[in-house]
């Protein structure tokens, strides 16, 4: 049993499985699935300023907290337990082409020279983490939610927002796979 748990899960188990949150947590208290709403929810917790948009009754909101506690012990005890010591399956064309760029090690779940310490200082690491994370959090709370709470949640409750911003984030992850990526690993 614990070797089926270490293996990748195909789309058709997995998928369903993530679906069925958003029915769960409907059914159990009529709660919204969406991860990028902690970390409001945390700084109107712990930050004691006098801001507008955090001047909430975030308790109300403290499951999500539970619930994004819950994603991040269970992905340390994958990570720590489950990790499947095998080299990640990588397409053998993937492979070629990002050979040319200088990633080669595919020990770990991100190439280990695209991510770490070291690279941070080089201006492709700077733009990939650093400028890469700003835009993932300024994009969030201007499309009004992450992918999670657009593309899972509100499209199973129809709501057109949703749609537009997960087109959105479509369309866009094609741009930066196809043509912005490859820009930046050349740096």
């Amino acid at each position: 049993m614990l070797e089926i748990i270490k293996e990748p899960w195909p789309w058709y188990i997995a998928g369903p499985l993530i679906g069925l949150t958003v029915p769960a947590l409907l059914i159990m208290g009529n709660k919204s699935f969406g991860i990028s709403s902690s970390l409001r929810h945390i700084c109107a917790a712990c930050v004691p300023a006098n801001v507008n948009f955090f001047k909430y009754d975030w308790k109300k909101e403290a499951w999500n907290l539970f619930f994004v506690l819950g994603i991040f012990f269970g992905g340390m005890i994958a990570a720590h337990f489950l990790l499947n010591p095998a080299e990640i399956n990588v397409n053998a064309n993937l492979k070629t082409e990002l050979a040319g760029y200088g990633i080669t090690d595919y020990s770990n779940l991100v190439p280990v020279q695209l991510m770490n310490f070291e690279s941070l200082l080089t201006l492709r690491g700077f733009i990939m983490m650093v400028v890469g994370g700003f835009l993932v959090g300024f994009g969030t709370r201007y499309a009004g939610g992450c992918t999670s709470g657009h593309a899972i949640m509100g499209l199973s409750n129809l709501q057109w927002p949703s749609l537009v911003a997960t087109i959105c984030f479509m369309i866009g992850g094609f741009l930066m796979a196809n043509l912005i990526l490859p820009v930046i690993l050349s740096l």
